[in-house]
């Protein structure tokens, strides 16, 4: 009888020990697992890039004031009043997805000239979470940039050679608020002598006189009106000017201003197109208006 209570006995403190045993199991357990839940969280999180400022995209047909519009339109002063309301509202251009690009045209054809607006906003956004969405937008700007002929620049942040806002050194005087068109001013430099530009090389007094006579053609930007980038507007920006045949007799000049603010990649495209043979606009005017309504775009973008 004693052997079998003394048996019983050391059962109970068997049993009583591995229930201990069993919960401090329990209750260690549960600290590790929650731990290391955590230390992927902090990980994952490490590794997402910045999201880009912008969500939405402005209403481009709606984002121009209607005293802007005849500015630049100027024909539609003389059209009648319901055909002016109509040239003004602008036509939306169709996009797939209007949170990620939208756009809007505007034509008003006169009796001197006839005028295009036309926007262009588009959101970039990064799919590759190591990539921030205003990483991957400057890289559609630099595409946009080399495009128009013109050395990509990085923006101020990352450059650590340039610094901020000065680009590349000027070859010229720049107009206020721009930095000169980088390389290769001589691609300007041969239409402006035109067809007389072997005649210069052989004659020695047709040499001296060019220099003296330095009206470009019309083909050319004046100098400080060329293609360049721009300071003061957005993160980055550059504006291209581009003279086109445009029929048999006439010729289109089209003043696009693009800037990059956050991730969002804005292009204004101004053209004009005289009606009369041989005219050509005017580059300064056609720049003066891009570059004022680039302006006031990116003020409603940092509203």
């Amino acid at each position: 009888m004693q052997r079998r209570a003394y048996a019983t006995g050391m059962a109970a403190l068997l049993a009583a020990a591995l229930s201990a045993t069993a919960l401090a199991g329990c209750s260690s357990g549960s600290g590790p697992t929650g731990s290391d839940i955590d230390a992927k969280a902090g990980t994952a999180t490490g590794a997402v890039a910045q999201p880009g400022r912008y969500r939405t995209l402005l209403e481009p047909c709606g984002s121009v004031s209607r005293a802007t519009l005849r500015n630049m339109l100027p024909a539609v002063t003389a059209l009648p009043t319901e055909q002016r309301d109509r040239v003004l509202r602008g036509t939306a251009a169709v996009t797939y997805d209007t949170d990620r690009r939208v756009g809007c045209a505007w034509k008003a054809d006169g009796p001197d000239a006839i005028h295009h607006l036309t926007l262009d906003f588009e959101r970039v956004v990064s799919y590759d979470p190591s990539v921030s969405d205003e990483t991957r937008a400057q890289e559609v700007y630099t595409t946009k940039e080399s495009a128009a002929g013109l050395t990509p620049a990085s923006p101020p942040a990352t450059t650590p050679d340039t610094p901020p806002g000065t680009g590349t050194p000027p070859t010229g005087t720049p107009a206020p608020g721009t930095t000169a068109k980088p390389p290769a001013p001589a691609k300007a430099d041969e239409p402006g002598a035109g067809a007389g530009t072997p005649l210069a090389a052989a004659d020695p007094q047709a040499q001296t006189v060019s220099p003296a006579a330095p009206s470009p053609t019309a083909s050319t930007p004046p100098e400080g009106l060329e293609s360049r980038t721009l300071t003061g507007l957005g993160d980055v920006a550059f504006l291209d000017d581009v003279l086109a045949p445009a029929g048999s007799a006439t010729q289109q000049r089209v003043v696009s201003v693009v800037f990059r603010t956050s991730n969002v990649i804005v292009t204004v495209r101004y053209a004009a197109q005289p009606t009369r043979a041989g005219e050509v606009p005017d580059s300064e005017e056609l720049q003066e208006k891009a570059r004022e309504l680039a302006v006031r775009l990116a003020e409603r973008f940092d509203e």
